[in-house]
């Protein structure tokens, strides 16, 4: 009997062994869980609940959501900075925008201006003249200009005698859509002058709205000290002596065939006997490339007509010419007028 019971004990510790052991084999760490329980980990409760949840580790995955999340807040502060110091210096770097064009839907393209510049121009002509001997005449020419039931001289009283020689269209204010003013230049005798005059434009009908103003004229501008730098003597020497003189003689009579045979690009056709060439009074030539310049040439023409004595009117006229050099030969390419100052 001792001894049936004792066999059973051992078989009983030995079904209990292996239980342990095949729990141990299909649960994974559950044994070291209970270990570590019971070797220290219920002091830190928080390290010991990350290390398991649910059946997961959840400690290192923790980690990188957050290093992520910081990658990511450093990628937007990075974005920020450099736009906010691009944005700056490519607004200060940049082309200014081009100055847009009137729009079609404006006072000055829908105002008249072209018959409204017409229209005062011929009203200047009889208001800036006037003579106390025919105030009837003026009266009467006004009353084309001026709106109905304007009466008398338009701000005239009567007294003295004055003849303008010329008027022109100086420039125009338009106001709005039925308004402008209308500048005209005018010279009598010595004397120039501006006048202002306000014109009321609308359905093709026009009429001088109020009295006119008198202006100065422009005032005469001074002309900037400016030289052509240092000369070419020794060019201007040989253009003078053997291309520019025949190419202007040919140029006065616009001989074809001549004018080819010193220019070089476009024909030039000249200027159809109007004139004749007398001779060149300047020649400035800078220095410059070898093979082509600007050059500036003063020339003498004598202009149609003679006096009582033989003795014909001369009349001087700067030209600006571009020159080409060809096989050691010197051609114009262009003639054009001069289009700013050169200088004494």
């Amino acid at each position: 009997m001792a001894r049936r019971a004792v066999a059973r004990e051992r078989t009983v510790a030995h079904s209990g062994e292996t239980a342990v052991q095949r729990d141990g084999a299909t649960s994974g760490p559950g044994i070291a869980g209970a270990v570590e329980t019971t070797s220290g980990l219920a002091d830190f409760p928080e390290e010991g609940a990350g290390r398991r949840r649910g059946g997961r580790w959840a400690g290192s995955g923790g980690r990188w959501w957050v290093w992520l999340g910081r990658a990511v807040l450093w990628a937007l502060i990075i974005v920020i900075v450099v736009n906010g110091v691009r944005v700056p210096i490519e607004r200060l770097t940049a082309d200014p925008a081009p100055t847009q064009a009137p729009s079609g839907n404006s006072p000055a393209s829908r105002f008249p201006t072209a018959a409204a510049s017409a229209f005062a121009l011929q009203f200047g002509q009889v208001y800036l003249n006037y003579d106390q001997e025919k105030p009837a005449e003026r009266e009467r020419r006004l009353q084309a200009f001026l709106p109905d039931g304007t009466l008398g001289q338009f701000g005239w009283n009567g007294v003295g005698t004055q003849q303008v020689q010329s008027v022109q269209v100086a420039g125009v204010e338009v106001r709005d859509d039925n308004n402008a003013v209308v500048t005209l230049l005018a010279r009598a005798g010595d004397r120039w002058l501006s006048l202002a005059v306000p014109v009321y434009a609308k359905d093709g009908a026009m009429v001088v709205s109020a009295r006119p103003a008198l202006l100065p004229p422009p005032a005469k501008a001074a002309l900037p000290q400016r030289g052509v730098g240092e000369r070419d003597g020794e060019l201007e020497g040989e253009l003078q002596t053997v291309l520019l003189g025949a190419f202007f003689e040919a140029y006065a009579s616009s001989e074809e065939a001549a004018l080819a045979r010193f220019t070089d690009g476009p024909p030039i056709t000249g200027l159809g006997k109007s004139v004749t060439f007398v001779r060149l009074a300047e020649v400035v030539a800078p220095r410059g490339p070898a093979d082509r310049r600007t050059v500036t040439v003063v020339v003498t023409w004598r202009m149609p007509g003679q006096d009582a004595e033989g003795a014909a009117a001369e009349l001087e006229s700067a030209y600006e010419l571009t020159v080409v050099k060809k096989d050691g030969t010197w051609y114009v390419r262009d003639i054009r007028g001069v289009g700013r100052p050169i200088g004494p």
